[in-house]
């Protein structure tokens, strides 16, 4: 892969206009303006990112922990464009690639969880085990007459979209169709900047999570957006199945962000307490196998332990958030050094399309991430507060799809939604249902069924959890306006 090629600032709908000189912005700098002053940008101060409906000022958000990962992002491409130059020598990066591989991190760590339905991760379970129970469950007929259930219409593609459904994928959608800017092609965003977003380039009917290759642990476009990615991968010269490779920064600026994140969180949620941190980080330190591990989780374990003490000697109020905060920092920095040094150590695989694991992977940053993502899923992640909000999150999301996917079936087909369909219809944004009918031109019946279908998950991803919660509520009697 050419760095000219990947960091290709064109865009999929080509603007024309002539430049008066007075905007002196790159074109990825411009992407971080169309992103920031975006509403899908906006709606993540209303989305999970562990603590679901959580009214604390300090627990994040989906939109705090986003602009911490563009941050972490832009950080690790500074220190990779500087590598390059510096130790790895590829004369093929010229020294203004600098700036915009920055930039283009920058703006993906933005957009890296845009398409994310409402209550987290767990929205997206839900949307998949719906499908996957109804798919054969419902039954459609055509205008011909002919009556099969939904898997029977869909081609293979299409029915493993839903059942593979991601937020990752959905990204992708939002910033290229979704977000009717001007017109269908959503932000119309760089197609660098797109590429990077793209965490798995291959299609739902290449899924596999038990392969070594990252790239196929799940999906990365939907079939209907499948001339979009072929557009940009192919602009981008990046080989098939194969990412970008500042996406191996955007995944590690991520995974430094909510490993930590889900700590600092934990501990101001009362649900993990200093003593118990250190304790999970010595034993964890003492039962490992691996020499280096232990002296990686040994040492950050003393960091916390010296910072804790420093918090008493300065007479804070509370010396275990003054050392869970400090501390926190260091594990950030310790791990983006060893992204950066793995980076630069496999540069020649990234570049050629051979490296297919986790940048940290193997690497003491790598040994954190595991570390605390065990302690945060048993002190968070397993709490009763966040199971009894992912039952009723379940409840919500459960009840919102039966309804809207039932409203949708017969619309745009001559026998026409019924009567309490028909009142539903009117709920779906009309820039999603103008999207919808842009794409559906010239389709058959079994494809403007799947892009129907399409169009609930857009309109369902496209919520925040109050209004996910509220519109459940009015819609079952709960709540009268």
């Amino acid at each position: 892969m050419e760095w000219e090629k990947l960091l290709c600032a064109d865009r999929i709908r080509v603007i024309r206009r002539k430049s008066s000189g007075r905007d002196l912005r790159s074109e990825f700098e411009k992407d971080y303006h169309r992103i920031i002053g975006s509403a899908s940008f906006r709606r993540l101060q209303d989305k999970t990112q562990v603590f679901p409906l959580d009214q604390s000022d300090f627990v994040r958000t989906r939109l705090t922990h986003s602009l911490e990962v563009s941050s972490f992002a832009k950080s690790l491409g500074q220190n990779i464009s500087r590598k390059i130059l510096r130790d790895i020598g590829d004369e093929s990066f010229l020294p203004e690639y600098q700036g915009d591989v920055g930039d283009v991190l920058q703006c993906a760590g933005l957009l890296h969880d845009i398409g994310n339905p409402p209550f987290g991760h767990f929205g997206e379970t839900v949307i998949r085990s719906w499908f996957g129970t109804h798919m054969d469950a419902i039954m459609w007929r055509s205008a011909d007459g002919i009556e099969k259930p939904l898997s029977a219409w869909l081609t293979p593609q299409m029915r493993q979209d839903f059942c593979h459904f991601e937020g990752n994928t959905q990204a992708l959608r939002v910033v290229t169709k979704l977000h009717y800017l001007v017109d269908e092609h959503g932000m119309n965003l760089t197609k660098g900047l797109l590429a990077t977003i793209i965490k798995y380039p291959v299609s739902s009917l290449d899924v596999d999570k038990k392969s070594p290759d990252i790239c196929r642990h799940k999906m990365g476009y939907f079939y209907a957006d499948r001339e979009n990615f072929e557009n940009i991968v192919e602009a981008c010269g990046i080989p098939k199945g194969r990412r970008h490779p500042l996406t191996f920064l955007l995944e590690a600026a991520d995974d430094i962000a909510y490993r930590t994140a889900d700590i600092e969180d934990a501990y101001k949620k009362g649900l993990i307490s200093y003593h118990a941190l250190l304790d999970e980080l010595e034993d964890a330190a003492a039962e490992s196998d691996k020499e280096e591990e232990r002296a990686v989780i040994g040492e950050l374990a003393e960091n916390l332990r010296e910072r804790y003490e420093k918090g008493k000697q300065r007479g804070r109020r509370d010396p275990g958030a003054y050392a869970i905060q400090n501390w926190v920092v260091t594990v950030q920095g310790r791990m983006i050094a060893d992204a950066t040094d793995a980076f630069g150590a496999h540069y020649r695989e990234i570049m050629d399309g051979s490296f297919a694991g986790e940048l940290l992977a193997g690497t003491g940053g790598g040994a954190i991430a595991g570390v605390l993502g065990d302690i945060a899923y048993r002190y968070a992640f397993r709490s009763k507060p966040i199971l009894k909000i992912e039952i009723a999150a379940n409840q919500v999301l459960s009840f919102l799809l039966d309804q809207f996917v039932r409203a949708v079936l017969y619309y745009d087909t001559a026998k026409g939604p019924d009567v309490i369909s028909e009142k539903l219809i009117p709920f779906i944004s009309d820039n999603y249902m103008a999207v919808y009918h842009h794409y559906a031109e010239g389709c058959d019946e079994a494809e403007r069924l799947y892009l129907r279908l399409l169009l609930v998950t857009d309109f369902i991803c496209g919520m925040t959890d109050a209004y996910a919660s509220r519109l459940y509520q009015e819609m079952n009697g709960l709540l009268l306006l």
